[in-house]
């Protein structure tokens, strides 16, 4: 039942929660043995609670699941785990991660739990909502940037990073819902009831707008924040950006891969050369220059 277990908490969704690394980098502590050591900690708990967010969403959905071309094969749907251990597992990993996050940082634990609430709401109504369902899912990447705060001792965080976050999120979750409705066609909303409240032709204009104003919050960023270089360097990070940005926007229109964000990130090169790429123009030029 391990194996089951495993794949029904996500452990590729985990790569979400590298968020909780922003306060670190972007706060220029990373490489601080303390701060660093607290949000590793910070991320394994995330982990956790994340993936009991994961059990209970499939718990909610067993029955659409079932009748999903893909989502039928999940352990729940399939029967390969009983919903009773799920169940139990769900609320183990709650309860853990909470409990450890209390030691770490009550402000930390304060915001898991706020995240895991708010995901419980997702799961059992607010899914069912048109944008507020895409909203929902960027808070979600909000409170993993601000749980990082949480863990360290913050001197010049920029809230420009909340808006990029707020942004990219909500750029990926139209990407989503607009590749679930490609893929589903007419069908879509026996599967998902909120894509009956999506076009493609809305969720493009959606994905427009929220990629052009990604790329101008992450500008704006770049010579607006106040632990940057004087001599706006980090501006030369802004074509890594754009080019994830319309890499992505890329597979969405073209390979129609993008159902799964986190697949994208863990199988396509040319996303994954580009990240590593601005990953390490963002640390040369914070801690380098």
């Amino acid at each position: 039942m391990l194996t089951p277990l495993l794949k029904t908490m996500r452990p590729r969704q985990w790569t979400k929660n590298g968020f909780v690394y922003f306060a670190l980098v972007f706060d220029k502590q990373l490489f601080q043995l303390v701060p660093l050591a607290r949000t590793v900690a910070g991320f394994f708990l995330f982990c956790l609670i994340s993936s009991a967010v994961y059990i209970f969403n499939d718990l909610a959905d067993i029955e659409a699941d079932r009748q999903h071309p893909e989502k039928k094969h999940r352990p729940l749907p399939s029967g390969q785990l009983s919903q009773g251990a799920a169940w139990t597992a769900g609320i183990l990993l709650v309860l853990l991660s909470l409990t450890l996050g209390w030691f770490l940082s009550r402000s930390f634990a304060y915001v898991a739990a706020a995240y895991f609430l708010i995901n419980l709401a997702y799961s059992r109504w607010l899914k069912h909502v048109p944008i507020l369902d895409v909203l929902i899912i960027a808070a979600g990447f909000v409170l993993r940037v601000h749980a990082g705060t949480t863990l360290i001792e913050v001197e010049r965080f920029s809230p420009w990073l909340y808006v990029v976050t707020t942004l990219g999120a909500l750029y990926l979750g139209f990407g989503k819902r607009r590749s679930e409705l490609a893929l589903l066609a007419q069908g879509a909303g026996s599967h998902r009831k909120v894509l009956d409240g999506y076009t493609l032709p809305l969720l493009d204009q959606y994905i427009t707008i929220v990629s052009a104003a990604t790329i101008l919050a992450y500008s704006l960023y770049t010579f607006s924040a106040p632990n940057l270089p004087e001599n706006h360097s980090m501006m030369l990070t802004i074509p890594f950006m754009a080019y994830v940005i319309f890499r992505y926007l890329y597979i969405i229109q073209v390979s129609h891969r993008a159902g799964a964000p986190e697949e994208i990130l863990l199988t396509d090169r040319p996303m994954q050369i580009a990240i590593v790429l601005f990953g390490l123009a963002i640390v040369a030029i914070f801690y380098l220059s």
